[in-house]
């Protein structure tokens, strides 16, 4: 097996393995497998600390880090486009390909806690 071959299992098998790591969500009115990352969005949030999230009062930015498998999304998105995840509207406000998974960085402005 080639190293690109044992990725590919390992997306299939691990990461978007519906019994591991994800769990099926709605986006963009399609089901998917779909990997939610609170903590690698902690650590990148703590490299732009000068964003505090919070705009006013009564209103913050919501941030959401995940993956998606490239085949089951189709063409990634560009920066700045809406992505609907469970109903609820975001910006994308960062997409990387990393080898067949999507890396999405989703925000959205929220009121109230």
């Amino acid at each position: 097996m080639t190293f690109k071959e044992q990725v590919q299992h390992d997306i299939d098998a691990v990461f978007m393995n519906l019994e591991e790591f994800s769990d099926i969500h709605t986006v963009n009115g399609r089901e998917m497998a779909v990997l939610i990352d609170g903590n690698e969005m902690i650590e990148r949030e703590k490299r732009h600390r000068d964003r505090q999230g919070v705009y006013s009062d009564g209103i913050y930015i919501k941030e959401l880090l995940i993956y998606v498998r490239a085949e089951d999304f189709g063409k990634l998105p560009a920066v700045g486009r809406a992505l609907t995840l469970d109903g609820k509207t975001y910006t994308i406000s960062d997409a990387i390909d990393e080898d067949g998974v999507y890396s999405l960085s989703l925000e959205a402005n929220r009121t109230g806690r």
